[in-house]
């Protein structure tokens, strides 16, 4: 496969030498060159862009699709019930991997391009924890994500969600 990306890594490294020697680039970035080869940095950031891009197909396919009282009903959500208890653990485990890396990508991109907080609340819907649904109404509940979230379900001609608070008579400050 790293024949297919030589043109690059070529191009990649020309770059990297191109920038080491100016004066501008930081001591901490000219160090992350010293440990880290062309081709790892090239496929350190195609996965980026690969994850970026990923995250916006997938954030607007998994929001449309829950129901609009997801985040205002508490109940407990029992996901492949009705299955094989192998198939379920085998599901379960799968679903919740995911949603750590949804989770951890959503943290990164906090501090790197991506929909950092959106990525984190579909995390957190797709893995199975205590203490998960408050922490889901407390993340929708900021009316930032709140209205983003809707303004996109409206788009797709779905009907908005239902606030998390909106049965409670006051809103729990975050």
């Amino acid at each position: 496969m790293l024949y297919l990306l030589k043109p690059y890594l070529s191009l990649w490294q020309e770059l990297r030498f191109t920038c080491y020697g100016r004066e501008q680039m930081s001591e901490f970035i000219a160090s992350i060159f010293e440990f880290i080869s062309p081709e790892t940095a090239f496929i350190l950031t195609l996965f980026s862009v690969v994850a970026f891009v990923g995250t916006l197909i997938a954030i607007p396919a998994i929001l449309i699709r829950l129901p609009e009282n997801y985040f205002s009903e508490p109940q407990a959500r029992s996901w492949m019930a009705n299955h094989h208890p192998i198939l379920r653990v085998l599901g379960l485990t799968i679903k919740n991997g995911v949603g750590l890396i949804f989770l951890l990508a959503g943290i990164a991109m906090l501090v790197l391009p991506g929909q950092g907080l959106l990525t984190i609340l579909i995390g957190l819907s797709l893995m199975d924890f205590p203490g998960k649904q408050t922490l889901e109404r407390k993340l929708i509940a900021q009316s930032t994500i709140f209205h983003t979230v809707n303004a996109l379900r409206q788009k797709c001609g779905k009907p908005p969600f239902v606030h998390p608070y909106a049965s409670q008579e006051t809103t729990p400050h975050s």
